[in-house]
């Protein structure tokens, strides 16, 4: 990673004056002393690392990482990191207020990729470095000038680091993910599909399993072995996506999100949410995002 380190303060933050919340931040690392125990963030976090070999845990699964990886986190997912050795980077934050990756999407295409991934990694090996890092450098300076369309241009730099991470992420997916050419391989993309077409409606693993015509156990053994997690796991985090685009894009009750979800009971999903998302419903809608395209 080659940046001139006087030309990055170590932290810079932006403050919406409307909340006083965190809208935008740019932090230079030096350890990972801050990211030491599990905890959840309600923005998106985007953490660039450079060491021979660290750990990280997102969603109750760990991944051993070495060199520059990018690590990409959406509002509330629970994660950790640490190492025994000398790790440096860059952590970039950003509220949803701040930038809209949902209202985006079909420019840039994070949601699915760098975020919001139910069946993916929630990292890449970064393939080209002076990119990103020249844009830190334009964001850190823009961050100081506090001038006339700050706002306009940070986003502007942030959907340019966006795009080339959804870029580099697609190239590091390509060629990590297995590809269809063994029937453990293509059982598991069967079952991804079907998971997309029928989260709604199908909770359990056992009525997957019957759909593709194999046993529970083979279908987590096959889950286990190419994505690190159960099945219900992977059924939960997809039916999560969707009631988190629900609350924050919507002002839909929440007993109609969760029916539209399959539950017909909303304090039992509400509790389901607040177990897995680590806050209930009301709490990630006020602190993510509240109908904010509504208005």
């Amino acid at each position: 990673m080659i940046i001139k380190e006087k030309q990055i303060r170590m932290a810079q933050i932006i403050i919406d004056k409307h909340n006083g919340e965190l809208a935008f931040r740019l932090e230079r690392l030096e350890n990972l002393s801050q990211f030491d125990h599990l905890q959840r963030k309600n923005y998106y976090s985007l953490i660039l690392l450079n060491s021979s070999n660290y750990k990280l845990n997102v969603d109750v699964s760990n991944y051993e990482l070495e060199g520059n990886q990018m690590i990409c986190l959406s509002p509330y997912q629970p994660f950790m990191i640490t190492s025994k050795e000398s790790c440096s980077g860059w952590f970039l934050n950003f509220h949803p207020d701040f930038f809209c990756t949902y209202r985006h999407q079909n420019e840039i295409e994070t949601e699915g990729i760098l975020f919001n991934n139910f069946h993916g990694l929630p990292y890449f090996k970064i393939s080209e470095e002076a990119l990103f890092f020249n844009l830190i450098v334009q964001i850190s300076k823009e961050m100081d000038r506090d001038s006339i369309a700050q706002h306009e241009v940070l986003v502007a730099f942030l959907k340019v680091f966006l795009i080339e991470a959804v870029r580099q992420k697609k190239e590091f997916d390509t060629d990590i993910v297995p590809r269809i050419s063994d029937g453990q391989s293509e059982v598991l993309q069967n079952l991804v599909d079907a998971i997309e077409k029928k989260y709604f409606e199908l909770h359990s693993p056992s009525e997957y399993a019957d759909i593709l015509c194999v046993s529970p156990k083979t279908l987590a053994g096959v889950v286990k072995k190419y994505l690190n997690q159960t099945t219900s796991t992977l059924i939960s985090n997809r039916i999560l996506i969707e009631a988190k685009r629900e609350l924050y894009l919507t002002s839909k009750p929440l007993k109609q999100i969760a029916a539209n979800l399959g539950y017909d009971d909303e304090f039992y999903f509400s509790r389901f949410f607040k177990k897995k998302v680590g806050v209930s419903p009301d709490v990630y809608r006020k602190t993510v995002g509240f109908a904010k395209l509504e208005k």
